[in-house]
């Protein structure tokens, strides 16, 4: 279970003692709304459907694959669809060969999301083992379906545009950067990652930047 509203808000609580410019953005911004998603196989393949689209086009190709597959509860009937059929659904060669790989994964070598380790960087080497998932994924993934709490996307565009803008940088910073300057504020940073979203679509949103995560 991803983190809820009551953990959120007590660690932006704690950030925004820390920080006069995160109290400010928190204050301009409110505290964001809980992203939650179910701990399993398909929040993961969603995570791989959602890599370089659009929301808007990750949930069409989603309706589509789900209408092809018959839903993710039996991955070895997935594992049985020719890319060809997952290719109809919308996605690329490249990412239905990665749906695959998931299924296969967890079919023949036994990934349990259920069992992932205990240590975050444990848990996303588990995770980028299998063909198609990189660190955002992973990282995505332990944050809103797993609930770990201190995981931090640091590669993801709108986190660093959005650390730089509220801490007044001159240019956005690199993903080392990033986590560098996120660092401070451990075990607090996976809800400083779902607020810098959160202030990225409600501040940013007028300026007619909308993507965020899937």
């Amino acid at each position: 279970m991803g983190l809820t509203a009551d953990r959120l808000e007590a660690g932006l609580d704690r950030i925004a003692a820390m920080s006069p410019p995160m109290a400010v953005a928190l204050g301009r911004a409110g505290y964001p709304p809980e992203r939650i998603r179910s701990r399993g196989v398909e929040t993961l393949m969603r995570a791989i459907v959602g890599q370089q689209v659009s929301v808007k086009a990750a949930d069409s190709i989603w309706a589509r694959l789900t209408a092809a597959t018959g839903g993710f509860d039996d991955l070895p009937a997935v594992l049985a669809l020719p890319v060809e059929a997952l290719r109809a659904a919308g996605l690329s060669g490249q990412k239905a060969g990665y749906i695959h790989a998931l299924a296969r994964a967890c079919v023949d070598d036994g990934l349990d999301f259920a069992a992932l380790p205990a240590d975050d960087e444990a848990a996303i080497a588990r995770l980028v083992a299998v063909k198609g998932i990189g660190r955002w994924s992973a990282e995505i993934y332990l944050l809103f379906a797993d609930g770990r709490g201190d995981v931090f996307p640091a590669g993801d565009l709108a986190v660093q545009i959005e650390l730089g803008r509220i801490l007044g940088l001159d240019q956005r910073p690199t993903e080392r950067a990033t986590r560098d300057l996120a660092a401070p504020f451990s075990p607090d940073r996976g809800a400083l990652a779902v607020f810098l979203w959160h202030h990225y679509m409600t501040i940013s949103a007028a300026k007619g930047m909308t993507e965020g995560p899937v």
